[in-house]
């Protein structure tokens, strides 16, 4: 079975499983694989999440969903990050994307018209500040998060560090424009030479990454309840 029908078949399992909201959570996250990856161990940053924050999290996110996804019927099942959204008294909603998009889609080489796509340079345009504006009409507040950097080594993205600092700052300036929305960034988590905050992939969190960025956010969450 190749990599994209596994992808597909969890998708296909947590479509059927999350359908609805489950019954006082109040937390509900979505994206990609930087919060899918270590779900199987309960060990991803949605589930260290709801550890620090002692109440469930919902994790709908899906590894190699993005931003810009075109696809109906995949996309339905939480390859567009957009669709996984489902109804629910949300208080929360913390969100991550963008990276599969610049990485998948221009391969992290001249990706300035992918990017205005998804968030224009003032951050009040774009995929992304429209889906965090549809998001907002639920009243849910959102924290949107980053993603790691390399930490200096090898790595298939290594490439990536200009387009991840761009996304990064217009990320920031959409925040700034609504109280309700926060953007946490996690460009300087990873120690320069450490390798142990990924994966062998030296793209996705190891459990040690994950725990490291739920708790950024778990800060956000915390000091505004």
């Amino acid at each position: 079975m190749t990599y994209f029908f596994k992808v597909l078949a969890l998708a296909l399992c947590m479509a059927g499983s999350t359908a609805t909201a489950q019954s006082g959570t109040r937390i509900l996250a979505m994206g990609d694989s930087f919060f899918a990856t270590n779900s199987a161990q309960n060990k991803a940053i949605p589930n260290v999440l709801a550890k620090i924050l002692r109440e469930p999290v919902r994790n709908r996110a899906v590894a190699g969903a993005r931003i810009i996804y075109r696809l109906p019927i995949s996309g339905s099942l939480g390859f567009k990050i957009e669709q996984q959204y489902k109804p629910g008294t949300w208080d929360w909603i913390v969100i991550n994307g963008g990276g599969n998009d610049l990485m998948l889609g221009c391969g992290c080489n001249r990706c300035d018209a992918r990017m205005n796509k998804m968030i224009s340079r003032d951050g009040t345009k774009g995929e992304i500040p429209r889906l965090i504006a549809r998001l907002r009409k639920t009243n849910a507040r959102i924290v949107y998060s980053g993603y790691f950097r390399t930490p200096g080594t090898e790595s298939p993205i290594e490439g990536c560090g200009d387009e991840g600092q761009e996304l990064d700052a217009r990320l920031t300036r959409m925040a700034q424009r609504d109280k309700g929305v926060w953007f946490v960034s996690m460009a300087d988590v990873v120690p320069h030479g450490d390798r142990s905050f990924h994966r062998f992939d030296m793209i996705h969190p190891s459990p040690k990454g994950s725990a490291a960025a739920a708790k950024r956010i778990a800060k956000v969450i915390s000091k505004h309840r």
